[in-house]
């Protein structure tokens, strides 16, 4: 009987530039599986304040994971992806952990996340949410944006194919 790999030691850290070019090559093939939405690495460099890297104790980058402001109470977990050598080791979890308690700092109260892994997130304490996150006023806001990732969220007729499947959940931080 073999035994399964040890527990990391996870440590997450700010994302810095130099860890733009590791987050696209993680990423992309979860793109190329239509898991992930796929984005030039202009907009990764733009948003790389918003990611977080967990890495173990060698200071090897496992994971990513990001977090978008949409509203005064209201954020998006964004691209959290591990390397698939770490999946189901406590990575994606610590990264979770982050963003919501960066979410806090920032004064959200709500997370939110498009995605086809419904049983991490029901484990972390996400529900299946209807699509009415936001009020009539706030939608009129969000729909001005030229960000993908809205416009997933507002479930605009232009990015149905990317949104085909996934399943929108919510979690209230307090």
């Amino acid at each position: 009987m073999s035994s399964s790999k040890t527990q990391p030691v996870v440590t997450v850290r700010r994302a810095r530039t130099s860890d733009v070019p590791w987050i696209q090559s993680l990423v992309e093939p979860l793109v190329q599986r239509r898991i992930l939405l796929g984005k030039d690495a202009v907009v990764f460099y733009e948003a790389v304040q918003e990611f977080r890297i967990a890495e173990d104790e060698n200071g090897t980058p496992l994971g990513c994971g990001a977090l978008h402001v949409f509203w005064e109470d209201l954020g998006e977990v964004r691209t959290l992806a591990v390397h698939e050598d770490w999946l189901g080791q406590g990575v994606g979890r610590a990264l979770l952990t982050q963003i919501e308690q960066d979410a806090l700092e920032l004064g959200l109260s709500r997370l939110f996340c498009l995605t086809f892994e419904v049983p991490f997130f029901e484990r972390n304490g996400y529900i299946a949410s209807p699509l009415s996150l936001v009020d009539p006023e706030v939608y009129a806001e969000l729909v001005r944006s030229p960000d993908e990732g809205v416009a997933e969220f507002l479930d605009l007729a232009r990015v149905k194919p990317n949104t085909l499947g996934n399943t929108r959940m919510l979690k209230h931080l307090r």
